[in-house]
């Protein structure tokens, strides 16, 4: 009797209690040195596929010893075995029901705890493969940008676009073209869960590496159903929050006694988060004699390597013990797209101009559509995100973090509603009610008309929950009047032919709706509603002058006339986004633009649009 057939024996006692289905099958991946990543264009320059900067550098990676990896990504019935409830959710969103299908809807953790199940039934070792061991067993030694060349197979192709409604595809595993080590759906079919944290590739050759040894995101690899075919090559990285479950990320296995070394990744702040003084500002009493400063941009070329397009939309911002103002934004190419990034910029304390934005937030290749940002009273600033499981930005999961050193370092990123769905298109302007709830709108869908959802927190923002309603009018304000009940404006949904006004008196689970006073206002326009210290309630919104600022003294019975934002002189400013250059003067405001609106201590209000930061008080509005 040999080697092998002790082995297949040992092999057989030890699965007994697995029926064949069950059990990965796995093939032999033999040792061997490869190019990791890429620089540049991949080498299959007619099919235009850019690399990622995340690609780079290019590096010598070493696979030291033979490893075994499952032929194809994990199915239902063998997680299952594991997991039985997991069954549940077959056919979700139309994906996976079948038997061999891969399994998705599986967290990070879900997928660690699957691997040390197997590895305990079977007493042999199974772990989630590393970064490097899947590139290296996806190329199968071909350095083009597919393991078919520079194009996929016809049969890999599951939908390879972005949707805002999804295709459903058969993820059946095992029927596409399998590469020369004999694997299948590498490219396509789900992305993969790897071992690694997500960070910057190491700048010299490597051996059995393991990824960075600390990070925020996990590595997924490979690409997925509905997804365009540049984010399905060989070298194309991924990130997700660990977390994080949807019907686009499931995962394989490996068998193997190889230990991978971790390494220090280089880390750089943002500028953003650079030289953040602690000093508790004294921000000093509103004054009563009228402000307005000249509109300067707060929109400003990253200073990092950060992308900056033309796109800067759905601003947000806040402000910080230490005397800065703080205020992030979108950026991106197409409002459905992966490269999304959310940059920040600060007015430091003393400042006349704000300084060069810096990334400030950005989970890889996921659409980052919606933010917020609140400071609590004990200074802590709360940030709320969007995070798409893929470009569109229909389905988004609601992500929090905190800060309690001014923005100066975050807590990691949590996924407080993790539902891949509509409802979590995060809008700037939550607030806090007198009993403490923070209140957050939402988008309740990605159409002009889907209206707004409400959702509230009872512990500063570490637990959210959706109540359910949806109100007229994306894009809402809100404030809560002196009786308890909330009082919001939003966009769209017109009645009457004006914007739409909702009143609820038990916390947003149930609304009323009417007619308002006030024109509605369109594509390109977002309103703000809120409080000022003082006492009135200011809604700023669009008229056919532009902005428009209306006050009302009596819980929004009753409104002054309305006031243009603007000092009266004559000149062309440069509104961005969709604004484009807009003339002001006596008459004229800016006539588009996403609000977003802090009032500082000392009773200055910071009205930013999609590129401008206006600042004014009370008493210049009064006269």
């Amino acid at each position: 009797m040999n080697k092998f057939h002790f082995w297949l024996i040992a092999l057989l006692l030890a699965s007994a209690s697995l029926d064949a289905q069950q059990l990965p099958r796995m093939v032999t991946i033999p040792p061997g040195t490869f190019v990791m990543g890429s620089s540049g264009k991949e080498s299959g320059t007619k099919t235009g596929l850019i690399a990622d900067k995340d690609e780079t550098p290019a590096h010598e990676v070493t696979v030291s010893k033979v490893f075994r990896m499952s032929q194809t990504e994990i199915t239902n019935i063998q997680y299952e075995e594991f997991r039985p409830e997991h069954k549940a959710l077959r056919g979700k969103d139309g994906f996976s029901s079948g038997d061999n299908e891969a399994v998705v809807f599986v967290s990070y953790q879900d997928a660690l705890a699957y691997c040390e199940w197997i590895s305990s039934k079977t007493g042999r070792h199974f772990r989630l493969p590393t970064e490097a061991e899947w590139e290296y067993a996806c190329r199968a030694g071909t350095e083009t940008p597919f393991y078919t060349g520079e194009t996929l197979a016809g049969d890999m192709i599951k939908n390879q676009k972005t949707e805002r409604e999804l295709v459903p595809v058969s993820l059946e595993v095992g029927l596409d073209t399998p590469n020369a080590f004999g694997l299948h759906g590498m490219h396509g079919n789900v992305e993969e869960w790897c071992l690694d944290w997500y960070g910057k590739y190491p700048d010299k050759p490597a051996k059995d590496p393991g990824g960075p040894e600390k990070g925020l995101f996990r590595v997924t690899r490979g690409g997925s159903h509905n997804t365009p075919a540049e984010y399905l090559r060989s070298a194309s990285r991924s990130a997700a929050i660990p977390s994080d479950m949807s019907n686009q990320i499931g995962f394989r296995v490996v068998e193997t006694d190889i230990v991978s070394d971790t390494y220090k990744a280089a880390e750089k702040k943002p500028l953003v988060e650079m030289k953040v003084s602690q000093r508790r500002n004294s921000w000093g009493k509103p004054t009563s004699d009228p402000l307005w400063l000249d509109p300067i941009p707060f929109v400003i070329p990253p200073a990092d390597d950060s992308p900056f397009y033309s796109h800067n939309h759905q601003p947000a911002i806040t402000w910080c013990r230490n005397g800065d103002l703080l205020a992030i934004w979108f950026s991106t190419d197409a409002e459905s797209g992966r490269e999304m990034v959310v940059l920040g910029s600060r007015l430091r304390k003393g400042a006349k101009e704000w300084e060069l934005a810096s990334l400030f937030f950005k989970v890889p290749d996921r659409n980052m559509t919606g933010s917020s940002l609140l400071t609590l009273g004990d200074g802590t600033i709360v940030h709320l995100n969007g995070v798409a499981d893929s470009g569109d930005w229909k389905r988004l999961a609601l992500v929090v973090r905190s800060s309690r050193d001014n923005g100066r370092t975050w807590s990691e990123p949590v996924i407080v509603e993790g539902e891949h769905a509509v409802r979590h298109q995060v809008i700037a302007g939550p607030i806090i009610c007198s009993d403490g709830t923070l209140i957050q709108c939402c988008d309740a869908g990605p159409g002009g008309d889907d209206g707004t959802s409400i959702h509230l927190s009872q512990d500063n923002g570490r637990t959210w929950e959706d109540t359910g309603a949806t109100i007229p009018g994306i894009h809402a304000g809100i404030v809560e009047l002196k009786d308890g009940r909330l009082m919001a404006f939003g966009r769209g949904n017109s009645i009457d032919g004006k914007m739409p006004v909702s009143f609820s008196s038990d916390k947003g689970y149930s609304w009323t709706s009417e007619a308002s006073g006030f024109p509605p206002i369109g594509s390109g326009q977002r309103l703000v509603l809120k409080r000022l210290q003082e006492g009135p309630i200011m809604l700023a919104t669009f008229t056919e002058g532009g902005m428009t600022i209306f006050l009302s003294y009596d819980e929004g019975k009753s409104w002054t006339s309305g006031k243009l934002l603007t000092d009266g002189s004559g000149r062309t400013i440069a509104g961005g986004a969709w604004t484009g250059d807009f003339t002001m003067d006596s008459s004229h405001a800016e006539p588009k633009g996403y609000f977003a609106c802090a009032q500082t201590p000392d009773g200055v209000i910071h009205l930013i649009s999609s590129r401008l930061h206006y600042r004014f008080n009370l008493f210049w509005l009064e006269n």
